[in-house]
């Protein structure tokens, strides 16, 4: 059996990253996101050649997502179980704003993944969610490249690992991050290290 290479791609900076929002509207990468995305694509072409060579290449269809996988060279299909967490009422608003007005509501999410005190998905939805998508990807074979967002990797992770759902707050996803997971077609597994030489 042929091997899974997938690697979950964040996307880079938004304005809403940058001022912890709560997603909100479908906007692009903001100017500092898309320069750094677009040196990483280039720092990545020179070192090893271009991320998608040979690879099947999905992203989520949030606009940001997308801009990503182009400056990376990529030409993805657009694969909705990759979409960030349906934050609800808390669309668009800030950390700092829901702490003000909805203390309590903000303990509960933050503390129980099962919890959607703004009317949306709970983290753990999204875990099952893109649970499910994780599981599809064993038989692929190949080289699988997906650019999606922080808390979609961060539960990718937890599911991949086998860990319990509360360690997601553990895992920390920064912009342009690339994670890389393996797979033998029954389990994932985790792979670190440095960039390889070309």
């Amino acid at each position: 059996m042929t091997g899974t290479s997938l690697r979950l791609v964040a996307h880079g900076h938004t304005a809403a990253l940058r001022r912890a929002r709560f997603g909100g509207a479908d906007v692009g990468l903001d100017e500092g996101g898309l320069r750094a995305a677009l040196a990483q694509g280039r720092a990545d072409a020179d070192r090893r050649g271009p991320l998608g060579v040979n690879a099947t290449c999905m992203a989520s269809p949030a606009v940001a997502a997308r801009q990503t996988a182009d400056a990376f060279g990529l030409a993805p299909t657009i694969e909705t179980a990759l979409a960030d967490c349906d934050y609800g009422d808390w669309s668009g608003r800030s950390l700092e704003e829901i702490a003000e007005s909805q203390p309590q509501a903000l303990h509960d999410w933050l503390s129980a993944p099962d919890s959607a005190p703004h009317g949306g998905e709970s983290v753990t939805a999204v875990r099952d969610r893109v649970g499910s998508w994780l599981d599809g990807q064993h038989a692929a074979g190949g080289r699988v490249i997906a650019v999606t967002h922080p808390l979609v990797i961060r539960v990718a992770v937890v599911h991949a690992l086998g860990l319990p759902m509360a360690t997601y707050r553990q895992v920390d996803v920064e912009p342009l991050a690339v994670v890389r997971l393996t797979s033998q077609g029954t389990r994932w597994q985790l792979r670190l290290g440095a960039p390889r030489a070309a």
